[in-house]
This record gives structure tokens, sequence and C-alpha cells, in this order.
């Protein structure tokens, strides 16, 4: 199967199941509309589709997350297949992609380690000035 034709439903579920998410459609309280879908990879005979989700809370909201995204599995691909067009709608296998939160939590350090350097450093400056006027 060509390639483009992989990736366009890929994109489509991705598209949709955002929709239905942000709506608040799912109606599992596990899922929280902060979840996001970070990237699908549709199986080259159409037949599967890993969904990978994300949150920018805490590791245990987007397990919980991605529990009520599987229970509702079956409710998700009958939408689907309302609203793409394909012979076969994927099975829906969805995993937690933590890389979206961990790489929130590195830039959050960096500019903490900014922060106080910047501010060490204008200690350092103040207490140097004052060493020199002696």
């Amino acid at each position: 199967m060509a390639t483009y034709r992989i990736e366009r439903v890929g994109n489509l579920i991705q598209e949709k199941l955002g929709a239905l998410i942000v709506a608040g459609k799912i109606k599992d309280p596990r899922v929280d509309p902060f979840l996001s879908i970070t990237r699908v990879r549709v199986s080259r005979d159409l037949s599967t589709a890993d969904v990978y989700v994300s949150s920018y809370k805490s590791e245990g909201g987007l397990a919980k997350g991605v529990a009520g995204l599987q229970s509702a599995a079956g409710f998700i691909q009958g939408v689907l297949a309302g609203e793409i067009r394909v012979f076969k709608t994927p099975k829906l296998r969805f995993h937690a992609d933590s890389g979206v939160r961990e790489g929130f939590e590195i830039i959050q350090k960096i500019e903490t380690l900014e922060r106080e350097a910047a501010a060490s450093g204008a200690a350092g400056d103040a207490s140097a000035a004052g060493n020199g006027a002696e």
C-alpha cells in the first residue's frame, strides 16, 4: 500500500481522535481534555494503529488517561469508522508518550538553573565591587 495513504490515515485518526478528546465525547472520567495525541503509527495493512498519547500533567494522570482511552477503544473505533473512509477501521492500541512532559520538565530545570546562575553572578559582582572599594 502507498506510504502516503498510510500517513494520511494516521493523520486523520490523530485529528479526529484529538477532536473527540477536546470535545469531551469520551465519557470515561480518566480521559482528561489535557491529553494530546502526539503521533499515530498505522500498520502497512491498515489493521492496527498505535496511538501515542501525552499529557502535561503527572505520569499517573497519563497512565490513567491511556487506560481510559484503551477501555473506550471500541467506541472510538466506531466513531472513526463513520468519519474516515477506509474499508476497515484500524484496531487502536494506546501507548503513553512521556517525551513531551519530560521535555517540558527539562526546560523548566534549565530555566531554574539559568535564574540561579544569574542571581549568583549578580551577587558575585556586588561582592567583587564591594571588595574593590576598600
